[in-house]
């Protein structure tokens, strides 16, 4: 990611904390709303602009780039071994799920059993991680980034695959918090590249919503989870009857 790239990620992220929208930011810029979604889509903002819009969000320029600083050195990723050594204990698995997510010491404690004694344990394995750092008070200061994921293909992937797949499929998905979409079609390669930007971007925006919603009570918010998924892929039964065509 470009340092332009990082730093309007920052600023769309104070934008959000202060409740500001685009609409706000077209008011200070005498623009259009489109003009500016425009703007920031193609980054392509003016340091003028820029340290206009810091003004109207009490917000020194020096004091943004010092947050994206600060930003760009959390974690994005765990290492093979770090990741493994949360895959191989419940335990951290689960602290380390909640704390991502945004749970404090004593909603985890609360909502799940799980001495303080243990609870600190855990988190202290984690802050050994630098995933958290544990302040006083067992206050926890995540030290992700935004867009921190687990590793494609990595442990923790595959655990969720191995473990967790079968039975999060086993629904109807009928309630109103459930949706499956199941989207059948054909896409050349190009299509197919494009459709997996477009997935990459709901994922960002997905990140985005919950960063947006961090601040409302834990009681307010509940476990999400979405999946997006592409193959090349047909169903085993229809394996037989197709021909071999040559390598494209």
């Amino acid at each position: 990611m470009s340092q332009t790239d990082s730093l309007l990620n920052t600023l769309k992220r104070q934008l959000r904390m202060q409740g500001k929208t685009y609409a706000d930011v077209a008011q200070w810029l005498g623009l259009s709303e489109a003009s500016v979604k425009r703007l920031f889509a193609e980054r392509n903002i003016t340091l003028a602009r820029l340290e206009c819009i810091c003004e109207q969000l009490n917000l020194e320029f020096a004091e943004l780039v010092q947050t994206m600083q600060t930003e760009e050195r959390r974690l994005q990723e765990l290492t093979q071994a770090q990741e493994q050594s949360i895959a191989d204990d419940p335990k951290l698995f689960l602290i380390a799920v909640c704390v991502i997510n945004g749970y404090s010491f004593a909603e985890i404690h609360h909502q799940y059993q799980l001495s303080e004694a243990e609870c600190t344990q855990q988190l202290l394995k984690l802050e050994r991680l630098a995933l958290i750092q544990l302040l006083p008070g067992n206050r926890i200061k995540r030290r992700v980034a935004p867009n921190f994921r687990w590793r494609p293909g990595g442990p923790i992937q595959q655990f969720f695959q191995q473990h967790i797949a079968n039975d999060f499929f086993r629904s109807r998905f009928d309630s109103e918090s459930e949706k499956l979409l199941v989207l059948n079609g054909l896409l050349s390669r190009a299509g197919n590249d494009e459709w997996q930007q477009i997935m990459q971007r709901l994922a960002k925006e997905f990140h985005e919503l919950c960063e947006r919603e961090s601040s409302l009570p834990i009681t307010q918010r509940f476990g999400t989870t979405s999946v997006l998924a592409v193959r090349q892929w047909q169903h085993g039964l229809f394996k037989g009857y197709a021909r071999k065509l040559p390598q494209q």
